[in-house]
Protein backbone atom coordinates (compact mmCIF):
# COMPACT_ATOMS: atom_id res chain seq x y z
CA UNK A 1 0.00 0.00 0.00
CA UNK A 2 1.42 2.86 -1.05
CA UNK A 3 2.16 6.15 1.54
CA UNK A 4 0.25 8.82 2.12
CA UNK A 5 0.98 12.18 4.67
CA UNK A 6 -1.51 10.16 7.25
CA UNK A 7 0.34 6.64 6.93
CA UNK A 8 3.75 8.61 7.11
CA UNK A 9 2.43 11.15 10.56
CA UNK A 10 0.85 7.62 11.98
CA UNK A 11 4.63 6.59 11.76
CA UNK A 12 6.27 9.22 13.17
CA UNK A 13 4.14 8.92 16.07
CA UNK A 14 6.69 6.51 17.05
CA UNK A 15 9.07 8.59 17.79
CA UNK A 16 9.76 9.61 21.04
CA UNK A 17 11.78 12.83 21.78
CA UNK A 18 14.73 12.16 23.63
CA UNK A 19 13.80 11.98 27.28
CA UNK A 20 10.61 12.10 27.12
CA UNK A 21 7.70 9.43 26.85
CA UNK A 22 5.66 12.24 24.60
CA UNK A 23 6.37 11.33 20.78
CA UNK A 24 7.43 14.14 17.97
CA UNK A 25 3.80 14.37 16.32
CA UNK A 26 2.17 15.46 19.99
CA UNK A 27 4.70 17.58 20.91
CA UNK A 28 4.15 19.86 17.68
CA UNK A 29 7.46 19.13 16.76
CA UNK A 30 6.82 18.70 12.79
CA UNK A 31 7.04 21.42 10.54
CA UNK A 32 5.57 19.69 6.95
CA UNK A 33 5.21 15.95 5.45
CA UNK A 34 5.39 16.16 1.44
CA UNK A 35 4.53 12.88 -0.32
CA UNK A 36 5.17 12.86 -3.84
CA UNK A 37 3.67 10.74 -6.64
CA UNK A 38 6.08 8.31 -7.15
CA UNK A 39 6.33 8.04 -3.49
CA UNK A 40 8.82 10.11 -2.02
CA UNK A 41 9.00 11.04 1.36
CA UNK A 42 9.76 14.34 2.39
CA UNK A 43 9.56 15.30 6.08
CA UNK A 44 10.41 18.74 8.14
CA UNK A 45 11.07 18.97 11.67
CA UNK A 46 12.16 22.13 14.23
CA UNK A 47 13.73 21.24 17.62
CA UNK A 48 14.60 23.72 20.00
CA UNK A 49 17.49 22.61 22.19
CA UNK A 50 21.32 22.73 22.86
CA UNK A 51 22.54 19.11 23.07
CA UNK A 52 23.93 18.50 20.08
CA UNK A 53 22.83 14.82 20.22
CA UNK A 54 19.48 15.49 20.13
CA UNK A 55 19.06 16.12 16.22
CA UNK A 56 20.95 13.58 15.61
CA UNK A 57 19.18 11.15 17.33
CA UNK A 58 15.52 12.18 16.08
CA UNK A 59 17.09 11.84 12.52
CA UNK A 60 18.11 8.02 12.90
CA UNK A 61 14.69 7.16 14.57
CA UNK A 62 12.87 9.16 11.60
CA UNK A 63 14.69 7.36 9.19
CA UNK A 64 14.36 4.08 10.93
CA UNK A 65 10.39 4.46 11.07
CA UNK A 66 10.02 6.02 7.63
CA UNK A 67 11.70 3.10 5.65
CA UNK A 68 9.97 0.69 8.05
CA UNK A 69 6.93 2.03 6.67
CA UNK A 70 8.16 1.80 3.16
CA UNK A 71 9.58 4.97 2.56
CA UNK A 72 12.92 4.88 0.42
CA UNK A 73 15.48 7.23 1.19
CA UNK A 74 13.26 10.00 2.70
CA UNK A 75 14.97 13.41 3.27
CA UNK A 76 14.55 14.76 6.27
CA UNK A 77 15.29 18.45 7.62
CA UNK A 78 15.60 19.19 11.01
CA UNK A 79 15.96 22.60 12.21
CA UNK A 80 17.59 23.81 15.05
CA UNK A 81 17.19 26.55 17.52
CA UNK A 82 19.98 26.98 20.28
CA UNK A 83 17.75 28.55 23.22
CA UNK A 84 19.29 31.80 24.79
CA UNK A 85 19.31 32.51 28.60
CA UNK A 86 16.58 34.83 29.25
CA UNK A 87 17.69 37.99 31.55
CA UNK A 88 15.56 36.48 34.50
CA UNK A 89 16.54 32.79 34.11
CA UNK A 90 19.19 32.96 36.67
CA UNK A 91 16.28 34.49 39.44
CA UNK A 92 14.32 31.42 38.18
CA UNK A 93 16.55 28.60 38.63
CA UNK A 94 16.81 29.75 42.23
CA UNK A 95 12.88 29.64 42.75
CA UNK A 96 12.19 27.96 46.00
CA UNK A 97 11.31 24.10 45.40
CA UNK A 98 7.75 24.71 46.18
CA UNK A 99 6.97 26.84 43.40
CA UNK A 100 5.48 25.82 40.41
CA UNK A 101 3.73 22.22 39.73
CA UNK A 102 6.47 19.97 40.43
CA UNK A 103 5.35 18.86 43.72
CA UNK A 104 1.74 18.29 42.24
CA UNK A 105 0.80 14.26 41.80
CA UNK A 106 -1.95 15.18 39.16
CA UNK A 107 -2.98 17.97 37.12
CA UNK A 108 -6.00 17.66 35.55
CA UNK A 109 -7.85 19.80 32.59
CA UNK A 110 -11.16 20.86 32.45
CA UNK A 111 -12.20 21.37 29.27
CA UNK A 112 -15.25 22.15 26.77
CA UNK A 113 -13.95 23.50 23.59
CA UNK A 114 -17.12 25.89 23.27
CA UNK A 115 -18.28 28.70 25.24
CA UNK A 116 -21.02 28.98 26.97
CA UNK A 117 -21.35 25.35 28.54
CA UNK A 118 -20.49 26.25 32.36
CA UNK A 119 -17.38 24.82 32.17
CA UNK A 120 -15.62 27.40 35.24
CA UNK A 121 -18.90 26.70 37.04
CA UNK A 122 -18.13 23.37 36.84
CA UNK A 123 -14.67 23.91 37.27
CA UNK A 124 -15.28 25.70 40.45
CA UNK A 125 -17.62 23.00 42.22
CA UNK A 126 -15.31 20.22 40.94
CA UNK A 127 -12.76 21.55 42.77
CA UNK A 128 -14.60 22.14 46.09
CA UNK A 129 -16.15 19.15 46.13
CA UNK A 130 -12.21 17.44 45.48
CA UNK A 131 -11.25 19.56 48.23
CA UNK A 132 -13.85 18.54 50.76
CA UNK A 133 -13.56 14.74 49.66
CA UNK A 134 -9.77 14.63 50.30
CA UNK A 135 -9.93 16.23 53.29
CA UNK A 136 -12.69 14.10 54.59
CA UNK A 137 -9.76 11.24 53.93
CA UNK A 138 -7.23 13.38 56.06
CA UNK A 139 -5.43 15.50 53.11
CA UNK A 140 -7.07 19.01 53.70
CA UNK A 141 -5.78 22.06 51.75
CA UNK A 142 -4.51 19.32 48.88
CA UNK A 143 -6.47 21.08 45.70
CA UNK A 144 -5.75 23.55 43.23
CA UNK A 145 -7.34 25.46 40.92
CA UNK A 146 -5.18 27.48 37.67
CA UNK A 147 -7.84 29.63 36.01
CA UNK A 148 -6.33 29.78 32.26
CA UNK A 149 -9.29 31.49 30.71
CA UNK A 150 -7.39 34.49 30.46
CA UNK A 151 -9.71 36.78 28.45
CA UNK A 152 -12.87 36.34 30.81
CA UNK A 153 -11.62 35.32 34.07
CA UNK A 154 -14.50 34.47 36.29
CA UNK A 155 -13.06 31.82 38.89
CA UNK A 156 -12.26 34.57 41.58
CA UNK A 157 -15.81 35.65 41.76
CA UNK A 158 -17.12 31.84 41.84
CA UNK A 159 -15.24 30.89 44.47
CA UNK A 160 -15.36 34.25 46.53
CA UNK A 161 -12.05 35.72 46.16
CA UNK A 162 -11.16 39.23 45.61
CA UNK A 163 -7.65 40.12 47.25
CA UNK A 164 -4.57 40.26 45.38
CA UNK A 165 -2.41 37.78 45.60
CA UNK A 166 1.02 38.55 47.79
CA UNK A 167 4.33 37.75 46.66
CA UNK A 168 7.82 36.55 48.15
CA UNK A 169 10.76 37.18 45.70
CA UNK A 170 9.60 36.18 42.64
CA UNK A 171 6.72 33.57 43.70
CA UNK A 172 3.32 34.18 43.76
CA UNK A 173 1.12 33.03 46.53
CA UNK A 174 -2.02 31.34 45.43
CA UNK A 175 -4.89 32.79 47.33
CA UNK A 176 -7.50 30.02 49.36
CA UNK A 177 -10.80 29.29 49.74
CA UNK A 178 -13.02 26.27 50.09
CA UNK A 179 -10.21 24.17 50.85
CA UNK A 180 -9.14 25.35 47.20
CA UNK A 181 -5.65 27.06 46.40
CA UNK A 182 -6.07 29.51 43.27
CA UNK A 183 -4.34 31.30 40.91
CA UNK A 184 -6.36 33.88 38.38
CA UNK A 185 -5.80 36.60 36.31
CA UNK A 186 -8.57 38.20 37.52
CA UNK A 187 -6.65 38.23 41.13
CA UNK A 188 -3.71 40.53 38.87
CA UNK A 189 -6.18 43.00 37.19
CA UNK A 190 -8.38 45.82 38.35
CA UNK A 191 -12.16 44.24 37.94
CA UNK A 192 -13.60 46.55 34.60
CA UNK A 193 -10.27 46.35 33.29
CA UNK A 194 -10.01 43.91 29.72
CA UNK A 195 -7.15 42.43 28.85
CA UNK A 196 -6.15 43.10 25.58
CA UNK A 197 -3.45 40.66 25.20
CA UNK A 198 -1.93 38.72 22.19
CA UNK A 199 -0.90 34.83 21.93
CA UNK A 200 2.86 35.00 23.40
CA UNK A 201 1.81 37.33 26.47
CA UNK A 202 -0.74 35.10 27.21
CA UNK A 203 1.57 32.10 27.03
CA UNK A 204 4.14 33.83 29.24
CA UNK A 205 1.48 34.80 32.01
CA UNK A 206 -0.01 30.83 32.00
CA UNK A 207 3.76 29.69 32.41
CA UNK A 208 4.46 31.72 35.41
CA UNK A 209 0.91 30.22 36.81
CA UNK A 210 2.69 27.06 36.17
CA UNK A 211 6.56 28.06 37.51
CA UNK A 212 5.75 31.08 39.66
CA UNK A 213 3.21 29.79 41.88
CA UNK A 214 3.76 28.80 45.29
CA UNK A 215 1.59 25.51 44.59
CA UNK A 216 3.17 23.37 47.24
CA UNK A 217 2.18 19.82 47.75
CA UNK A 218 -1.09 19.07 45.56
CA UNK A 219 -3.04 15.64 45.10
CA UNK A 220 -4.75 17.40 42.49
CA UNK A 221 -4.47 20.93 40.15
CA UNK A 222 -7.28 21.67 37.88
CA UNK A 223 -6.68 23.92 34.97
CA UNK A 224 -9.95 25.77 33.67
CA UNK A 225 -8.92 25.81 30.12
CA UNK A 226 -10.37 28.56 27.80
CA UNK A 227 -12.65 27.41 24.90
CA UNK A 228 -11.44 26.18 21.66
CA UNK A 229 -8.53 24.40 21.33
CA UNK A 230 -5.87 27.39 19.56
CA UNK A 231 -2.50 27.75 20.90
CA UNK A 232 -3.06 28.53 24.58
CA UNK A 233 -4.84 25.21 24.94
CA UNK A 234 -2.46 23.30 22.84
CA UNK A 235 0.78 24.69 24.66
CA UNK A 236 -0.68 24.08 28.15
CA UNK A 237 -1.31 20.27 27.03
CA UNK A 238 1.97 20.05 25.33
CA UNK A 239 3.91 21.63 28.18
CA UNK A 240 2.36 20.89 31.86
CA UNK A 241 2.38 16.72 32.69
CA UNK A 242 -1.62 16.35 32.40
CA UNK A 243 -2.57 13.25 33.91
CA UNK A 244 -6.01 13.58 32.19
CA UNK A 245 -9.11 15.71 30.89
CA UNK A 246 -12.37 16.08 32.10
CA UNK A 247 -15.01 17.17 29.13
CA UNK A 248 -17.58 19.41 30.00
CA UNK A 249 -20.74 19.63 27.39
CA UNK A 250 -24.44 20.37 27.45
CA UNK A 251 -27.31 18.10 26.20
CA UNK A 252 -27.41 20.27 22.56
CA UNK A 253 -25.90 18.64 19.39
CA UNK A 254 -24.37 22.27 18.77
CA UNK A 255 -22.40 21.66 21.99
CA UNK A 256 -21.83 17.80 21.61
CA UNK A 257 -19.98 18.40 17.98
CA UNK A 258 -17.48 21.03 19.84
CA UNK A 259 -16.94 19.01 22.52
CA UNK A 260 -15.83 16.25 20.45
CA UNK A 261 -13.55 18.70 18.31
CA UNK A 262 -11.82 19.82 21.78
CA UNK A 263 -11.60 16.45 23.10
CA UNK A 264 -9.56 15.35 19.81
CA UNK A 265 -6.86 17.72 20.63
CA UNK A 266 -6.42 15.31 23.82
CA UNK A 267 -5.78 12.57 22.25
CA UNK A 268 -3.48 14.15 19.86
CA UNK A 269 -1.38 14.94 22.88
CA UNK A 270 -1.59 11.98 24.52
CA UNK A 271 -3.96 13.11 27.85
CA UNK A 272 -6.46 10.87 28.34
CA UNK A 273 -10.12 11.91 28.90
CA UNK A 274 -11.05 11.04 32.45
CA UNK A 275 -14.62 11.16 31.54
CA UNK A 276 -17.24 13.34 30.15
CA UNK A 277 -20.00 15.92 32.64
CA UNK A 278 -23.07 17.04 31.27
CA UNK A 279 -23.88 20.59 32.38
CA UNK A 280 -27.76 22.36 32.23
CA UNK A 281 -29.01 18.64 31.82
CA UNK A 282 -32.43 19.02 33.32
CA UNK A 283 -34.85 21.22 35.41
CA UNK A 284 -36.51 19.80 38.21
CA UNK A 285 -39.87 21.48 38.94
CA UNK A 286 -41.20 21.36 42.65
CA UNK A 287 -43.43 17.95 41.44
CA UNK A 288 -40.30 15.90 40.69
CA UNK A 289 -40.79 16.21 37.24
CA UNK A 290 -38.16 16.49 35.05
CA UNK A 291 -37.47 18.99 31.67
CA UNK A 292 -34.72 18.33 29.47
CA UNK A 293 -34.43 22.17 27.99
CA UNK A 294 -31.83 21.46 26.24
CA UNK A 295 -32.49 18.27 24.91
CA UNK A 296 -31.06 15.04 26.29
CA UNK A 297 -28.12 12.74 25.92
CA UNK A 298 -25.52 14.97 24.63
CA UNK A 299 -23.35 14.02 27.66
CA UNK A 300 -23.89 9.68 26.82
CA UNK A 301 -23.06 10.59 23.24
CA UNK A 302 -19.81 12.40 23.68
CA UNK A 303 -18.78 9.86 26.35
CA UNK A 304 -19.46 6.92 23.88
CA UNK A 305 -18.22 8.70 21.02
CA UNK A 306 -14.50 9.08 23.11
CA UNK A 307 -15.25 5.52 24.76
CA UNK A 308 -14.95 7.36 27.96
CA UNK A 309 -17.06 7.21 31.20
CA UNK A 310 -20.18 9.76 31.60
CA UNK A 311 -19.32 10.90 34.81
CA UNK A 312 -22.92 12.86 35.68
CA UNK A 313 -25.12 15.13 34.78
CA UNK A 314 -25.36 18.40 36.80
CA UNK A 315 -29.08 19.81 36.82
CA UNK A 316 -30.11 22.62 36.19
CA UNK A 317 -30.70 24.46 39.27
CA UNK A 318 -31.05 28.03 40.08
CA UNK A 319 -28.75 27.36 43.47
CA UNK A 320 -25.38 26.70 41.04
CA UNK A 321 -25.95 30.07 39.78
CA UNK A 322 -26.86 31.91 42.78
CA UNK A 323 -23.39 30.38 44.59
CA UNK A 324 -21.23 31.75 41.21
CA UNK A 325 -22.66 34.89 41.73
CA UNK A 326 -22.22 34.72 45.27
CA UNK A 327 -18.77 33.34 45.37
CA UNK A 328 -20.14 30.60 47.58
CA UNK A 329 -20.14 27.50 45.01
CA UNK A 330 -23.19 25.17 45.49
CA UNK A 331 -21.45 22.40 46.86
CA UNK A 332 -20.92 24.19 49.90
CA UNK A 333 -24.04 26.62 50.07
CA UNK A 334 -26.32 23.39 49.51
CA UNK A 335 -24.18 20.54 50.03
CA UNK A 336 -27.40 18.50 50.16
CA UNK A 337 -28.85 19.42 46.64
CA UNK A 338 -29.18 17.47 43.35
CA UNK A 339 -26.57 19.32 42.08
CA UNK A 340 -24.01 19.48 44.75
CA UNK A 341 -24.41 15.66 44.91
CA UNK A 342 -23.33 15.24 41.20
CA UNK A 343 -20.46 17.29 41.65
CA UNK A 344 -19.66 14.86 44.55
CA UNK A 345 -20.09 11.54 42.57
CA UNK A 346 -17.71 13.11 40.39
CA UNK A 347 -15.22 14.07 42.16
CA UNK A 348 -14.70 10.79 43.68
CA UNK A 349 -14.57 9.50 40.49
CA UNK A 350 -12.35 11.53 39.27
CA UNK A 351 -10.08 10.36 42.90
CA UNK A 352 -10.64 6.74 41.79
CA UNK A 353 -9.60 6.88 37.87
CA UNK A 354 -6.37 9.36 38.98
CA UNK A 355 -5.71 6.40 42.08
CA UNK A 356 -5.78 3.67 39.05
CA UNK A 357 -3.51 5.32 36.63
CA UNK A 358 -1.02 6.07 39.44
Amino acid sequence: MPLDKDSVQKALGQVRYPGFSRDIVSFGLLRGIEVTAAGKVTVGLAVTTSDPKIPKQLYDEIEAVLKAAGAVDPEIAITVTVPKAAPGAAAEAKLPADAGVGKVKHIVAVASGKGGVGKSTFAVNLACALARALADQGRPGRVGLMDCDIYGPSVPLMIGLNARPQMEGDVLLPLENFGVKVMSMGLLIEPDAPVVWRGPMIMKTISQFATNVRWGELDVLLIDLPPGTGDAQLSIAQAMALSGAVIVTTPQTAAVSVALRGAAMFGKVGVPVLGVAENMSYFEGPDGQRQHLFGQGGGLKVATALDTELLGEVPLDPAVRQGGDHGIPVVVSHPDSNAARVFKSVALTVLRKLATAA
